[in-house]
């Protein structure tokens, strides 16, 4: 009896707000790589939103999973789902996600199996998991009520910034009943998960860090390395574009003007039209989506990441550094990672232009700055933040929480 427990797999249902492939932001990175990692040690059911306009996935693309389930994605940001979202019990961004169709693939799929925990990638599924019966984890990509605070700071709009203060209220009540009520926890950082345990002492909280296929992104750069920098990300992501505007409109004239030649691209898919008209500035490229980023960082000098707002860990700078390149960032930018400024990254407040330009100069005319910072990024990513290390951990968690062996 003890060894048919020990060998029995794990059923795990695993709802999501988006379509993991292709993996074209960090979410669907850290997504795709849970669901790759958790499928080969269980069976696996995967129910999710299609993005528009996209072919569904199927066993096809995710051949370790049991049953790959595509619902159509639900209209957003409708005047009655914003209403709601003032007046009602929900914040905007759990009815966004809220769909008959996803309800019903859900009690199908509960109906039909036993499953021994349910996997929730976000808050934004909250409603699917009620009166299930069923242990609920969720994988925090970040804390969703403070990025919506941090935006409501740095929006710059009257109106959206009240609605944004009235979403993280709202959403910061639901996650203070997440912590209390469900089995578990998975937060990309330590902050994080000391900020959750803040909030709900008694909650099971788990860190698995955001990571990157250190493998994939290995790079040649030569004996030399071009005056480009880059700047990576989906560029209709609200953090990003910010970013994007204002490191252009404060930051980017005094670089110019002190190491002749530099170029920045910003790469990245959905540019809003904001960020394709700064294609327009002189030495700046706006490619929109690309193949594959890594040509980009393959004549990168740098890659910059001047974030203002948002939340979570930023998978573009693992990745960066799985390129061997160097790292600028904000702090925020670099938030929750485990770098050490001036040996594995270089810091910069926001809008401090004297310190961005200072560590482009340095890194423009300093080849040994470069491979330093390069080559402790690359070391740092591969001993602590490769998928393959994260699968396990998730992996063994997971069993571990729910009293299986490994």
């Amino acid at each position: 009896m003890v060894e048919k427990e020990r060998t029995h797999k794990l059923k795990i249902l695993f709802l999501s707000p988006r379509q993991c492939w292709p993996t074209r932001s960090g979410a669907k990175l850290r997504e795709y790589h849970f669901l790759q990692a958790l499928s080969r040690d269980a069976d696996v059911d995967y129910a999710y939103f299609v993005d528009p306009g996209s072919i569904p996935l199927s066993q096809v693309e995710l051949p370790l999973c049991r049953e790959v389930v595509p619902v159509p994605k639900p209209g957003a940001y409708t005047i009655g789902q914003k209403l709601q979202g003032v007046v009602g019990k929900w914040p905007l961004p759990i009815l966004n996600y809220t769909s008959p169709l996803m309800m019903e693939a859900v009690q199908r799929l509960l109906a039909k199996n036993r499953y021994d925990l349910i996997h929730l990638d976000s808050i934004h599924m909250i409603r699917y998991a009620e009166g299930a019966g069923t242990p609920v984890v969720y994988n925090w990509h970040n804390i969703e009520s403070e990025a919506m605070s941090r935006f409501a700071q740095t929006v710059g709009s009257g109106p959206k910034s009240w609605y944004a203060r009235i979403t993280a209220d709202k959403m910061a009540a639901l996650e203070r009943q997440m912590l209390r009520d469900d089995f578990g926890h998975i937060v990309c950082s330590e902050r994080e998960r000391v900020e959750l345990s803040r909030i709900a002492p008694g909650a099971r909280v788990s860190v698995v860090e955001n990571g990157v296929d250190t493998a994939h992104f290995r790079t040649d750069h030569g004996t030399s390395r071009a005056k480009n920098i880059v700047f990576v990300g989906t560029m209709d992501y609200y953090p990003n574009v910010e970013a994007a505007l204002s490191f252009v409109a404060n930051i980017w004239p005094s670089i110019r003007g002190r190491v002749p030649g530099i170029q920045l691209a910003i790469v990245g898919a959905n540019p809003t039209q904001a960020v394709r008209d700064l294609a327009q500035t002189p030495g700046i490229t706006v490619t929109g989506t690309v193949p594959d980023v890594r040509p980009y960082y393959q004549n990168a000098l740098a890659a910059l990441v001047p974030l203002r707002t948002g939340g979570g860990t930023r998978l573009k700078i693992l990745e960066a550094m799985a390129a061997g390149v160097p790292v600028v960032s904000t702090p925020l930018g670099a938030e929750g990672l485990a770098v050490t400024p001036d040996t594995d990254i270089l810091m910069a407040n926001p809008d401090d232009v004297a310190v961005w330009t200072t560590h482009l100069s340095r890194l423009a005319a300093d080849a040994a700055l470069v491979d330093s910072l390069a080559g402790a990024g690359l070391e740092l990513v591969k001993s602590r933040y490769d998928w393959q290390i994260l699968g396990r951990k998730l992996t063994q968690t997971y069993a571990g929480w729910l009293g299986r062996t490994q």
